[in-house]
């Protein structure tokens, strides 16, 4: 697991996934823009939804920034499609199946549910500028307290 802090200001750590709809994405696909790169546990599931959706209803402003929105979990192809489609999700979702991206970004870690330890996807988000370097790490983010 890499430390996020290590990640501030450094060059974003390439990536090359599929998103719902079978399209490949990676990093340099959006050289020029700012991206929201974010890491959710679990497709459909209440927090992840509740976060999903706040990026989808403010997409238009984000877009207007030139800043573009990318979600990231170990959820299937299929299973990020089905989301999408219930939820009108519309920007990419990629399936980080083997979690190599997840890793890489620091966003694999231990987490605590009522009152067990495991390992799972830390919910992080990170604002990477046109020139492909992370200026903001936002982690263990709580669907209250988006941004």
């Amino acid at each position: 697991m890499e430390d996020t802090r290590k990640l501030f200001n450094k060059k974003a750590p390439p990536f090359s996934l599929s998103d719902q709809y079978g399209k490949i994405h990676t990093l340099s696909d959006y050289q020029g823009k700012w991206v929201v790169l974010y890491f959710y546990p679990k497709d459909d599931t209440p927090g992840c939804t509740q976060e999903a959706c706040f990026f989808r209803d403010n997409l238009h402003i984000l877009a207007q920034k030139n800043i573009a929105v990318i979600g990231v979990s170990a959820d299937s192809i299929a299973s990020h499609d089905k989301f999408a489609e219930k939820y009108q999700l519309t920007y990419p979702l990629l399936a980080d199946t083997k979690k190599i991206v997840i890793s890489a970004y620091g966003a694999w870690g231990m987490k605590q549910s009522m009152g067990k330890q495991y390992e799972g996807i830390l919910r992080n988000t990170y604002l990477i500028n046109p020139q492909g370097v992370i200026k903001k790490i936002y982690e263990r983010v709580t669907p209250e307290t988006l941004f």
